[in-house]
């Protein structure tokens, strides 16, 4: 999911995710023909992404950012390099927080599958915890939070357009056709031990609004896909992973951010899958998420209306997880880190009940 910026964040690369070096290295002076790319690079893998593997290759001269598909079965459109690289080179010019894209290589013959290279942004990554660098204050902190949802805030309101992405859009019913569309997309990854999810599908199903909106939605907006200033770790300086990019409603973006938004007071068993530090003292909660989104974009919004969002993005997350999960129940891939993503399912459809519990 993330593309890190930091060498740190960068180990060797895993036998099941190894690829022709030489060939790259070959294919892409010839593609760019940069005299900074004319040896072999140095790779190395990171360790933080579940979806498009991503690589760090490091010239004498350079470093640059490979990202390509993992192996095994794949669910719809999943990891379209072609996609991805598109979406991020039309929003390089228009979006400060958008990374430069180099090359785009669709030639399975290449290194196996089709990737895309793109510049390295030099700065911090937020993964489990800040980074061991940034000491900050509980309103630094604060400031930090605020400064990340402005950079979501400021993706909403970016005109799809002017950016040359009005080709992402499907028309109206975007809420629809993602309630229906990650619906199907569970019952198909389902595992023998993990819930139906049936009863979540059927209120959602039930309770959909309609959109609140047509805009650019990154779709995977956490902290560990924001680069921070290493001078200023409270400022933003690039947004990354753009697989999943669409224009939607912006309302399900959210929903889908504070998905991953595990705060201070939450229980024992959901803090055991935190994966971003929106615990540590003057983070947000994600009531206060809300709100201070709604105040910046004017949204009004009751909190029988956001339980929608909520449970939307929860059973979201939910079926990411368990596309993974049956990756590795399949033997498609032996990353230990995959092992207990079944176990965050099933977590995930307790919390969506109790959402839609209190909401009857």
């Amino acid at each position: 999911m993330s593309q890190a910026s930091t060498r740190s964040d960068a180990r060797d690369v895993r036998a099941e995710d190894a690829f022709d070096v030489a060939a790259l290295a070959a294919w892409l002076q010839d593609f760019v023909g940069n005299e900074t790319l004319s040896s072999t690079p140095d790779v190395r893998q990171f360790s933080g992404g579940a979806s498009n593997l991503t690589y760090l290759l490091q010239y004498p001269e350079r470093d640059l950012i490979l990202r390509r598909p993992p192996g095994g079965r794949h669910a719809g459109a999943a990891h379209d390099m072609g996609r991805e690289y598109q979406v991020q080179t039309a929003l390089n010019p228009v979006f400060d927080y958008a990374p430069a894209t180099v090359a785009l290589c669709e030639d399975d013959e290449v290194i196996g599958t089709p990737f895309y290279v793109m510049e390295r942004l030099d700065g911090l990554i937020s993964r489990k915890e800040l980074p061991p660098e940034v000491d900050l204050t509980a309103a630094q902190v604060q400031a930090l939070c605020t400064n990340v949802l402005d950079v979501l805030v400021d993706l909403h309101t970016l005109d799809p357009e002017a950016a040359g992405l009005n080709w992402m859009s499907k028309g109206p019913g975007y809420v629809n056709r993602q309630v229906t569309g990650w619906s199907d997309r569970y019952r198909r990854a389902k595992t023998w031990n993990v819930g139906s999810f049936e009863s979540v599908m059927t209120w959602l199903a039930d309770n959909q609004p309609p959109d609140r909106g047509s805009v650019v939605i990154h779709n995977d907006f956490r902290f560990d896909n924001i680069v921070l200033d290493r001078t200023d770790p409270t400022r933003p300086i690039g947004l990354l992973d753009w697989e999943m990019a669409t224009i939607g409603d912006p309302l399900m973006d959210l929903g889908g951010a504070l998905a991953y938004w595990v705060q201070a007071d939450d229980g024992r068993a959901f803090k055991a899958f935190r994966r971003q530090p929106t615990h540590v003292p003057g983070m947000l909660t994600r009531r206060e998420v809300v709100d201070y989104y709604c105040r910046r974009t004017g949204i009004g919004l009751t909190d029988r209306e956001w339980a929608f969002y909520e449970v939307f993005g929860l059973f979201r997350l939910a079926v990411i997880c368990q596309q993974i999960y049956y990756r590795y129940h399949h033997k498609q891939t032996t990353n230990p880190a995959f092992r207990f993503f079944g176990v965050a399912t099933v977590l995930l459809e307790r919390r969506c009940r109790r959402i839609i519990h209190k909401h009857k």
